[in-house]
């Protein structure tokens, strides 16, 4: 696949303006002695800009590109839209947010304009139009980055009014939305648009995470995201007015619930994003965003943002440890990255930011040791070249991962509160991720003949057409894995009537008659049919048998020996239904056998504790091999002898890999 980029980016989001312009030299010096190569500009300056409604002012930025231009440098230059300037909101009051509690806000912070706001709008979209009238036709300009990491909510009358009309196109009558939305409860019947109130604190909201209709707030997360991606085409459009080529992205937010980002990723030229893990996080979870990220349009991204140590915003904001940086960024470019990008390149010297990290810390020197692993890193990519670029990542398992189950499950007023979605969808990529089972992230509608496995955790929702692509993808031949609460409603959050999971009930070969909640204080265990028992708590199916097996059932309660896992032979594929939440080591047992009908295997065929995602290139595969464990790991035997592209040597027997510890071994085709 060709890349969007000619070399690997490393840089970063620069702010030059906020310093004296002495400094700027002593920048560039310090950034070429890392071999960074592309620097992110104009973030956060519109106030700076466009000082008043008819006033542009770029001689700063025109310096700013002038110099980046002449050293070279790749500029991803953003629109600066992502926080409006005082003047706006002192004249149009009506341009600030109403939140969820139905506060109007005044000027501050960011994120801080409405969606839906004509005045936003209007000048959001003039000054993207500018920007690329000014600097679109400049060579170095290798990106556009609009706004910056969109997300929250607005529930002004600006939205109230758009919601309606974004309701009427979707719905057409009045009759079919109290249909879907099933307003016959609660005698919530509705008449005229002019009636529909947004689902906020004021009106139906049951705090911000629970709602008494939630058909009705649902449909406004869709409408929110939909606000967003209207204004990010906005922008988009008036730059392409101007500039027909230069790639166009956003920074998105991995597993961000407030948007939709397979809808967002087909408006997008590439996708970019900015990974910020905590101290727990674990490097599966990572490592599942990347996937993600590329899983949103099946291609490499850009990793707009990290920190090369510290954050900020955090509870506990610890430092990277040493080699932690560097291998965090392999692991990125492994699952699919074509740059690695820091926010933030010069430290700031006040605001609430001013201690997140950077390459050049508030010591002004080159003579750290974070600088000193950024340099590390960059003469390393530098090295790599091209060779990398656009080269892709296979996989023969696919797990679904859908926006709309995503708000719908965690709407659910029961049977449990903790229902949260990502949870559910990471222990089942873990397993993958433990084992080096490549996988792909993919949406509800892909096309999932692509693969031997579906892996369709928690699908609550089941949307028109998933049912009959999934059937046929089992009947020729597929392996489809699915859970409790799955096949529950449908797009509008209404059950599907005739049984538990609903659409689902004839492929899995089950009915699930009732669903039993634990609270985290209990739990329950399984029997498997060689006589093994694992853990299980949280939800509890009792289901019934219709032509499936029981590969497990339940050990206790008075659904004992009734089935907890099955297995359903569909055409010539297969399901397995999961009733009841595993512990790992008991889902464990039940994907292995899915892995053994599917006949998957892992990226390579030793077994080891190291992480190993391969890309692949017409000419070869780049095996990255990457120890995020607390002991030493040998490289495994099948890639002894192979170039490791990093030193420049071949791989020996026995070379062992220490904690953070890094090896890109290549691999002819």
């Amino acid at each position: 696949m060709k890349s969007k980029f000619k070399r690997i980016l490393y840089g970063g989001d620069y702010n030059p303006n906020q310093w004296p312009k002495e400094i700027w030299a002593e920048d560039m010096r310090i950034f070429k002695n890392a071999r960074i190569n592309s620097a992110t500009i104009n973030v956060f300056s519109w106030a700076k800009i466009q000082p008043s409604e008819e006033v542009y002012d770029f001689t700063v930025l025109d310096e700013m590109v002038d110099r980046l231009s002449e050293e070279n440098y790749d500029i991803v230059l953003a629109t600066s839209t992502a926080a409006i300037p005082a003047w706006m909101v002192k004249r149009y009051p009506e341009v600030a947010r109403t939140d969820y509690d139905g506060r109007h806000h005044k000027f501050g912070q960011r994120h801080n304009a409405c969606p839906n706001s004509p005045v936003y709008q209007k000048y959001a979209a003039a000054l993207a139009a500018k920007l690329a009238e000014r600097y679109g036709s400049n060579e170095h300009v290798s990106c556009w980055h609009i706004n910056n990491e969109y997300g929250g909510e607005c529930f002004c009358e600006n939205c109230e009014k758009a919601f309606r009309v974004w309701l009427r196109k979707k719905y057409k009558t009045i009759d079919a939305l109290n249909k879907a939305w099933n307003l016959e409860f609660w005698g919530h019947t509705i008449y005229d648009w002019d009636e529909i109130v947004l689902p906020n604190a004021l009106s139906e909201g049951i705090g911000e995470n629970k709602t008494a209709f939630a058909g009705l707030s649902i449909d406004y997360k869709r409408f929110n995201s939909d606000s967003m991606l209207n204004n990010y085409m906005m922008e988009r459009d008036a730059i392409r007015r101007t500039d027909k080529e230069t790639p166009i992205t956003t920074n998105l937010m991995g597993t961000y619930k407030g948007l939709d980002y397979f809808k967002w990723a087909k408006e997008m030229d590439i996708v970019s994003w900015d990974n910020y893990p905590g101290l727990e996080t674990p490097w599966s979870y990572t490592a599942m965003c990347h996937d993600l990220m590329r899983g949103l349009k099946d291609e490499p991204f850009m990793l707009m943002e990290q920190t090369p140590s510290q954050q900020n915003w955090q509870k506990y904001n610890s430092l990277k440890r040493p080699g932690q940086m560097r291998a965090q960024s392999y692991q990125t470019v492994a699952h699919g990255a074509d740059t690695i990008q820091f926010f933030q390149l010069r430290r700031s010297v006040g605001g609430c930011e001013k201690f997140h990290g950077a390459v050049i810390g508030h010591v002004g020197t080159d003579n750290t040791r974070v600088f000193r692993e950024v340099q590390q890193l960059g003469m390393e990519l530098e090295s790599l070249g091209d060779s990398t670029l656009g080269s892709v990542n296979e996989a023969e398992v696919g797990l679904v991962f859908d926006w709309d189950n995503y708000w719908a499950l965690e709407y659910t007023s029961g049977p449990s509160e903790d229902l949260t979605y990502v949870e559910h969808i990471h222990q089942y990529y873990k397993f993958f991720y433990d084992r080096n089972i490549a996988v792909n992230m993919i949406p509800f509608d892909a096309d999932f003949s692509r693969y031997k496995v579906v892996v369709a955790p928690v699908l609550y929702m089941v949307k028109s057409g998933m049912r009959e692509a999934l059937e046929e993808f089992v009947e020729n031949g597929g392996v489809l894995i699915t859970t409790y609460m799955s096949g529950i409603v449908d797009q509008s959050d209404n059950v599907h009537l005739g049984g538990y999971p609903g659409p689902l009930r004839t492929l899995a070969g089950v009915w699930v008659e009732e669903i039993d909640a634990l609270s985290p204080q209990q739990s329950n265990e399984v029997i498997f049919q060689d006589g093994t028992k694992e853990n299980c708590g949280f939800l509890c199916d009792i289901m019934h048998l219709e032509g499936a097996e029981c590969m497990a059932k339940y050990e206790s309660d008075f659904y004992a020996s009734s089935p907890a896992v099955t297995k359903n032979g569909f055409g010539k594929g297969i399901t397995y239904y999961v009733g009841t939440k595993l512990e790992d080591e008991g889902l464990a047992k039940v994907l292995e056998m899915v892995m053994v009908d599917a006949k998957v295997k892992p990226v390579i065929g030793d077994v080891t504790e190291l992480e190993i995602t391969c890309r692949k290139s017409d000419e070869y595969s780049f095996y990255f091999v990457m120890n995020f464990k607390d002991q030493d790991y040998k490289v495994p035997s099948c890639l002894v002898g192979y170039l490791d592209v990093l030193t420049g040597e071949t791989v020996k027997n026995d070379e062992t890999l220490s904690k953070y510890d890094v090896k890109i071994i290549r691999v002819d085709n």
